[in-house]
């Protein structure tokens, strides 16, 4: 029997109108989505994938702005900028980091781990060293590793080396002013960085018709002081030597115009380790330290005496050699017998018991506001960083005794920018000057502009001041300031030697004394004054260690400015001419004194 045959299932056949729909619509749907986000890039995205894309190609560099010069009253620069080369790296293009780390780590002076690993950073420019000198930024060069490049940076510079270094003040690594005169004027100095912009490739090449944009750098206005170079060497040299012979522990002087109250000179000095030479403090201390002025403050208790009309230059005390106040007692430099004694002899003679006498006839109201007057209570107007004001008590708060120490110079401490000041103001007739440091600022076009000064103001008469210009003219002629004295010049100072406060306790440290003098010449018409600090020298007395220093000071700058010599007395052997060297001043070391 034959065999039936098996029936097929037929496979139903697909219809091609709807694979063809399926197709346009998967297509569709394709283009819509590439449609769609096309339009999201072009158009509300647009612009922040342009700006990836360019912030890929671009590359951003900023030029350093020239910070501008400071110089000295006659433009010698004083502190200036200079271009050095930078060390840099782009680590993306840096091929073998390892081989370049120890090719540059000899040249650079750094080890090779710390190289490397900068080296090897996720970004695309790294610092390798700042402001190299000039070998070393040409050993970098010869090496020519792709990657690392070399561009300029400024570098400030002080032509003069340590001159006036508290003064000026010091800048950062990125030229930005830290102390002194480069921190208060930043705004002026520092200019404006410019910057360079241009676009690469991603093998780090400038693409030729890529954006190249150029800001060009502005630099710095250039800052004219009032101090003259060769007054500030020779102030610092002098200072400098009287440091080491008197085994001081430091030193200040400030050499200024009584006139204008420009400030010619300025020295800080502390001494250096080990018997070396006296070196810069970190801090300008004539202006952001104070100390307790001892006998120089008797000139201002003599002249609110005078100016009130409470004594007369020849007007006597009967005087002993110590007095008691409230539970205290005070008593001159040296032993003496009970002496009658003018007011004159009293400055000259710098009794402390005498000055006492005076400021209680005197009275407290006007002791505390001539302190004020004279300027001892508020900052000067230099504005310099770090200034202190001084220290003067409210006379509310004064003790049983503070009609005692405040005459004679104990119990309230000032900067030796605020004594001289003080000094020039009698120098004046009368009249307070602002001291000044800055005269101008002169942009890079050549543009002056002044510096703005506090207005003059009277303190005391010009009868008072010429009556106590006299008195300290005797200081010097016959007095505790001979050692002052310079050939020529009828000198008005006074001499000041004052115990050392305790730090942080109550009371005066046991044996240690500031000496000082600050003074002026000439007497009849003073073109120059002057103020010489010495802390913790041998011996202790202003006069005999501090005095010197001023005339040999006041000796040299009166040849400087060219100042005319007094006319001599009828039948005086004339004066040597400015500019002709003068005779060294007597040497006082070692000299017993009679008084402080």
């Amino acid at each position: 029997t034959a065999a039936r045959p098996v029936a097929r299932r037929r496979t139903p056949v697909a219809d091609p109108r709807r694979r063809l729909i399926a197709l346009l619509v998967v297509l569709c749907l394709a283009l819509t989505a590439v449609a769609v986000r096309l339009w999201m890039v072009q158009g509300p995205g647009g612009r922040e994938y342009a700006s990836l894309g360019r912030s890929q190609r671009l590359r951003s560099a900023v030029l350093p702005a020239e910070r501008g010069a400071i110089v000295d009253r006659n433009g010698v620069e004083l502190a200036m900028s200079t271009q050095r080369r930078t060390v840099w790296a782009d680590p993306r293009a840096v091929r073998d980091p390892a081989a370049a780390a120890k090719a540059l780590a000899p040249v650079l002076r750094q080890s090779v781990p710390s190289l490397q690993e900068r080296l090897t950073t996720n970004a695309g420019f790294v610092y390798l060293a700042r402001k190299v000198e000039d070998p070393v930024a040409d050993a970098v060069a010869a090496l020519a590793i792709p990657g690392v490049g070399l561009r300029d940076e400024p570098k400030r510079v002080d032509p003069a080396g340590a001159l006036a270094a508290p003064v000026l003040g010091q800048v950062g690594l990125d030229d930005e002013g830290l102390s002194g005169l480069e921190l208060q004027y930043e705004n002026e100095l520092a200019g404006r960085d410019g910057t360079l912009m241009v676009e690469k490739d991603p093998a780090g090449n400038d693409i030729a018709s890529g954006v190249h944009e150029l800001r060009s750098a502005s630099p710095g206005n250039q800052l004219v002081l009032t101090i003259d170079r060769a007054v500030q060497f020779e102030t610092e040299r002098v200072l400098a030597d009287q440091i080491v012979a008197s085994r001081a522990q430091g030193g200040i002087a400030v050499v200024m115009d009584p006139r204008t109250g420009e400030i010619l000179a300025m020295a800080n000095l502390v001494a250096g380790p080990a018997g070396s030479a006296p070196v810069p403090p970190t801090d300008n201390m004539a202006v952001t330290r104070v100390y307790e002025p001892g006998s120089v403050n008797k000139m201002i208790t003599v002249s609110a005496a005078l100016e009130e009309g409470v004594v007369r230059p020849t007007d006597t005390f009967v005087v002993p050699d110590r007095m008691g106040v409230a539970d205290a007692t005070f008593h001159d430099s040296s032993p003496h017998a009970t002496e009658v004694m003018t007011v004159e002899r009293i400055l000259a003679e710098s009794s402390n018991v005498g000055a006492i006498m005076i400021g209680q006839r005197l009275g407290k109201g006007h002791v505390d506001s001539y302190l004020r007057a004279f300027g001892l209570a508020d900052p000067t107007g230099l504005g310099f960083p770090g200034e202190a004001k001084g220290i003067l008590p409210d006379p509310d708060e004064w003790s049983g005794t503070s009609i005692a120490t405040l005459p004679i110079g104990q119990g309230v401490a000032v900067t030796a920018v605020q004594m001289l000041t003080a000094y020039n103001t009698v120098a004046n007739g009368g009249v307070y000057v602002a001291p000044s440091l800055v005269t101008r600022v002169v942009d890079a076009d050549g543009k002056a502009r002044e510096v703005r000064r506090p207005e003059p103001r009277r303190v005391v008469s010009e009868e008072t001041a010429r009556a106590v210009t006299r008195m300290l003219e005797q200081v010097v002629t016959d007095g505790t300031g001979t050692a002052a004295a310079v050939p020529g010049y009828r000198v008005a100072g006074k001499t000041g030697t004052a115990s050392k406060p305790r730090e942080g306790a109550v009371g005066y440290e046991e044996g240690a004394y500031v000496a000082s003098f600050a003074g002026f010449l000439p007497a009849g018409a003073p073109r120059l004054s002057a103020i010489v600090i010495l802390d913790e020298p041998t011996p202790y007395y202003g006069g005999l260690v501090s005095a010197p220093v001023f005339s040999q000071l006041a000796g040299y700058g009166v040849r400087v400015l060219a100042v005319p010599p007094d006319a001599p007395p009828t039948g005086a052997p004339a004066a040597p001419r400015p500019g002709a060297s003068a005779p060294a001043p007597p040497t006082t070391l070692g000299r017993t004194p009679t008084r402080p």
